[in-house]
């Protein structure tokens, strides 16, 4: 079954599904799947054992993370991707200690790393409105609560372990929405992450969920079923009196099949004469809000919240067209806005460029900064600026920062906003920022799956992110063997200046990883771009400011921040318009 089959189907009862979310369903909240977890678990042992230095995104390199797989594997850990992979390594490394456990999901799971996306604020005004019933999860984190109270305004408290004794009651009584999580919250005493937990789940919440499924149909997300506790539970389900009476829609990714225990349960439910489809989608984001706007009822204020673009009054006159020349489309987005503060730290001696750029090097730091004569100019939390720049802080506090950041020496200040606004659609869009030089890009994240995100880039470039075929250069890190050369579809922004106004101008390009193999790689480059003028520059402009702008409106304002929370000096606020700058030579 196709998703647009599926949304119909689910728009026209949808008070009839219970979901089961899985870490997918919080991916682009900027949260960490369990792939991501045990990634970075690796990371950390392998740095502590080996002396070494890596940060996460040099997991991203294939040679790298084969490196620390094999050293891993030594060790006596599982092999990627093995059933026991995520338990074992908690247990090698955590032991029985729940409390360390709990220190290191709460930095993981950070409610300053949360950053709602538009699924998650469907999801929370579906729970807010009454759409959506129940939700049970495999999740510790904070997402859906975030979510229910950002577009709403209201409160949603969960039923997990240590409270597991009211879920069914509360289900029985239709006390709505209901909000289950299944394997706990790191936040109180007890957590299931453990084989030794895994092995069976909580009764009371086991009750609820058997409970749920003959009382509703089942839409799975974000969940791979690699937990054998979870997919016991669901296919005990299928033994009950009236199991799943409005079926089981299992979302997947696209262009992947249904893992093994995934369709092994699906085809058991069918042989009950149960409804049960594997459905492939985009991203989670992306059937959300097909699904929000299928929707006949949506209220206006919860759609306003949900859609934060604004839409905007757009008058724009236009010159006289008689024995003019066509209209000329820019590859410039007009800046409405751009933050006027900052926070600047003072040291007892001042900062040196040598220093700061050191400490920034050496730090897995959060902040955006640059140097102004001695003085830090930061955004970003202050505890995280007092990691990286240490003891020899003497004060800091909001400044302003100035408007002509093109004047002479200025350069900085220009990559200083730069950086800010590349920080706030990666933290809002599914990009990665790099820099090249002095320029700053966004490309597409290699190991990313958003298809429907990069449709309109896809459409103009095929594939957005491959292996460059043949290619392999020497490691930068050592002498021995060779690497991989991997590219992906990229944007280049840069702040300008004209008529009086702030631009945001957008050039596509292609990304080349790692860096230095950019140079081997000119005839490829060559031979990818060669077709990219005039009109199919003109639609990648228009591909990737859709991306950027979120496919908002003609004319609409769409406001980004770098960081999660309200605008202050800790933390920038950017507003542009969607529609592209143009001109008309006159005669």
């Amino acid at each position: 079954m196709d998703q647009f089959e599926f949304i119909r189907r689910f728009c026209e009862k949808p008070q009839g599904f219970a979901w089961l979310l899985g870490a997918g369903a919080s991916r682009q909240a900027n949260l960490p799947t369990a792939t991501d977890v045990i990634d970075d678990l690796k990371r950390r042992y392998y740095c502590s054992e080996e002396n070494q230095l890596l940060t996460t995104k040099d997991l991203q390199n294939d040679a790298v993370r084969a490196r620390v797989d094999a050293f891993m594997e030594a060790r006596g850990f599982p092999a990627r991707w093995a059933p026991d992979e995520y338990t074992a390594h908690f247990e090698k490394i955590f032991g029985e200690d729940r409390e360390r456990q709990r220190a290191y999901l709460s930095k993981m799971l950070s409610e300053k790393r949360v950053s709602l996306a538009i699924g998650n604020r469907v999801l929370g005004a579906l729970l807010s409105n009454g759409t959506t019933r129940v939700v049970f999860t495999t999740n510790f984190d904070t997402v859906v609560e975030k979510s229910v109270a950002e577009v709403a305004g209201k409160s949603l408290s969960a039923y997990h372990l240590e409270g597991s004794a009211k879920a069914n009651d509360a289900l029985n009584n239709e006390e709505f929405p209901l909000y289950v999580k299944l394997h706990g919250d790191f936040r109180y005493e007890s957590i299931k992450n453990l084989a030794a937990d895994l092995k069976a789940q909580n009764d009371e919440l086991s009750r609820c969920l058997v409970n749920a499924a003959n009382r509703f149909g089942f839409v799975v997300a974000g969940y791979s079923g690699r937990d054998d506790s979870i997919m016991s539970l669901l296919a005990s389900a299928l033994e009950s009196n009236n199991p799943y009476p409005h079926g089981i829609y299992w979302l997947g990714m696209k262009g992947s099949a249904a893992p093994a225990p995934v369709s092994a349960f699906l085809e058991a439910a069918r042989k009950k004469g149960i409804t049960a489809e594997y459905i492939e989608t985009e991203t989670f984001d992306t059937i959300m809000l097909r699904i929000w706007r299928a929707l006949d009822d949506r209220p206006e204020d919860l759609d306003k919240k949900v859609r934060k673009a604004k839409a905007a009054s757009v008058s724009i006159p236009l010159p006289d067209y008689k024995g003019a020349k066509p209209l000329l489309r820019y590859n410039a987005l007009p800046v409405v806005s751009l933050p006027d503060q900052c926070n600047a730290i003072e040291f007892r001696k001042p900062m040196t460029w040598e220093r700061f750029n050191d400490l920034m090097r050496e730090s897995e730091n959060d902040i955006v900064a640059t140097l102004d004569g001695g003085t830090v100019w930061c955004w970003g939390a202050e505890e995280d600026a007092r990691e990286v720049f240490g003891t020899d802080i003497q004060k800091i506090e909001p400044a302003s920062i100035p408007t002509d950041w093109r004047q002479q020496g200025r350069l900085h200040v220009q990559r200083f906003l730069e950086d800010a606004i590349a920080k706030a659609f990666e933290r809002t869009r599914p990009v990665l920022s790099r820099r090249r030089g002095s320029s700053t890009y966004l490309i597409v994240e290699r190991n990313a799956v958003d298809a429907a995100a990069f449709q309109t880039v896809f459409e103009q470039t095929g594939k957005t992110t491959g292996l460059i075929p043949g290619l392999s250069v020497p490691p930068s890190d050592r002498g021995d063997g060779t690497e991989k050369v991997f590219w992906s579809e990229a944007v280049k922004i840069d702040l300008a200046v004209a008529d009086g106004r702030n631009w945001l101008l957008l050039t596509p390009d292609v990304w080349i990883t790692p860096l230095f193999a950019r140079e081997h790689a000119t005839e490829w480059l060559s031979k990818r771009r060669a077709d990219r003028q005039n009109a199919k520059h003109d639609a990648l402009v228009s591909a990737w400011a859709g991306v950027l702008m979120e496919e908002a409106e003609p004319g609409a304002e769409v406001a980004v921040t770098a960081y999660d929370g309200e605008n202050s000096p800790a933390n920038p606020k950017f507003v542009f318009t969607n529609r592209t700058g143009f001109s008309w030579r006159r005669r």
